[in-house]
């Protein structure tokens, strides 16, 4: 990318104007490490405290701090010809890095560029994999279009690269692949040395198993209870699931038996107009939303986030979607919002492991192949940094809250083994004493 840069501002001169952003402003030390190797002998000038280059032709080379949205409005006004994203898998969402379009613009008629490198294994894994369709890896160079609101269409360059296509560093430093296979779990290698962007190294829920929790739906028997759960979201998805309990052992058709006692999610509604943004419906659409999904059902109770009850000078979000059509609205009660356990009780992520890993022989938690969105967002959760028992709430965790939700209103404890019965010491009485010993002697 620096020798892209050199040679295109070679070419337009003062009109051409490029920003390199890293997440965190440490992070571009190497590259403004190299980029002196470039630039300086081409006769540029580098100003330090701004981490700018004058190059030769009058064109700037910079390199920034990107992180949130208020980061990237900062470049809101400027003109930037090109930008560039190091690191892409490190931003959790898209939003921060796709706010530099409104700055990338040319009244020179300068090709406007937005390039992103990165790799598989960080929080940003899941949009990444999903927008440039990453699985499965290409194996060339392509070319995508998205359709935009005007008709136009927006074209995306995928440049696929595997290690083995560094052959400078696998010439000059062979051991290199050896020691990518000591940097953490199997996921993380088998992401980084294969290009699996389906693999995920740090995943809050490794228990998680496509293959052991997902199953195809089916006719839910009519005496099996049914719930739903809820996290409340209007600018930000809400997440909606509906849950089965299941009766005596139910065989599924793969040779599976869903256990007495297990969660079923049969349905799911998920309020998001793309990852992470949210429908914005009104508290009375939501509910009548929900309603409609419940027709000829009937639901024995549902549980949903306490924020959604408070009241801020008016009727709660809970109350306003339970009012709707004479008072016929969902009904809900506060859900237990415990994430972290506290002096031995149970958390809310204790909770959904339980179910996870349920009685050694099954799982306790089954999920209907339609409930895309659970089944997209949760594996790919990670731990929080500062706060590793807890899941990082930077990425999208609305189907994982709501799911919490559901196991907390019905706990699952694994029933302990029974201790095997105590066998009697050798020489000692069932009471205890030692029994007495006739000697006979002649």
């Amino acid at each position: 990318m620096l020798g892209k840069w050199a040679l295109k501002e070679e070419c337009y001169g003062a009109h051409f104007s490029a920003m390199m952003f890293r997440r965190t402003a440490v992070s571009s030390t190497d590259a403004v490490e190299r980029s002196k190797q470039i630039y300086g002998p081409l006769g540029a000038k580098f100003n330090q405290s701004k981490l700018v280059w004058r190059m030769p032709n009058g064109g700037r080379i910079g390199f920034g701090y990107l992180d949130s949205v208020a980061d990237a409005q900062e470049y809101q006004g400027r003109n930037l010809t090109d930008a560039w994203i190091e690191e892409a898998g490190q931003y959790p969402t898209p939003e921060p890095i796709f706010r530099l379009f409104g700055a990338l613009r040319s009244s020179a008629g300068v090709p406007t560029q937005l390039v992103l490198t990165g790799n598989p294994g960080g929080p940003g894994q899941s949009w990444i994999r999903d927008r440039y369709e990453m699985v499965p890896f290409p194996k060339a160079p392509r070319v995508l279009a998205r359709p935009l609101p005007d008709g136009s269409s927006h074209k995306l360059a995928v440049i696929p690269s595997r290690l083995s296509d560094n052959k400078l560093l696998l010439e000059l430093d062979p051991n290199y692949v050896h020691r990518l296979q000591l940097v953490g779990k199997e996921a993380l290698v088998r992401a980084w040395l294969d290009g699996d962007w389906n693999a995920v190294e740090g995943a809050f829920f490794d228990e998680w198993s496509e293959a052991r929790h997902v199953i195809e739906p089916f006719a839910l028997p009519r005496d099996w209870l049914r719930f739903r759960s809820m996290d409340w979201g209007s600018a930000s998805p809400f997440s909606v699931g509906w849950w089965a309990v299941a009766g005596d052992g139910h065989p599924v058709g793969d040779g599976r038996t869903i256990p007495r006692g297990a969660l079923v999610r049969y349905r799911e509604w998920y309020g998001a107009t793309s990852p992470n943004t949210g429908l914005k419906l009104s508290a009375e659409e939501v509910a009548h939303g929900i309603k409609e999904r419940e027709k000829g059902e009937t639901i024995a109770y549902g549980v949903l986030d306490p924020s959604a009850f408070a009241q801020n000078g008016g009727p709660s979000i809970a109350e306003m979607m339970r009012r709707i059509d004479n008072n016929t609205g969902p009904r809900f009660r506060a859900a237990d919002n415990s994430r972290v356990g506290q002096r031995g009780a149970m958390s809310g992520w204790m909770a959904v492991r339980a179910r996870l890993k349920g009685n050694g022989t099954h799982p306790m938690l089954f999920v209907f192949s339609t409930c895309v969105a659970l089944i997209r967002t949760l594996p790919l959760l990670q731990h929080d940094p500062d706060r590793p028992e807890d899941l990082d709430t930077t990425m999208e965790d609305h189907a994982a809250d709501e799911l919490r939700y559901a196991c907390l209103s019905r706990p699952y404890v694994p029933a302990r083994p029974s201790p095997p019965e105590p066998k009697p010491m050798s020489g000692y009485s069932s009471l205890g004493r030692k029994p007495r010993i006739s000697i006979n002697t002649l």
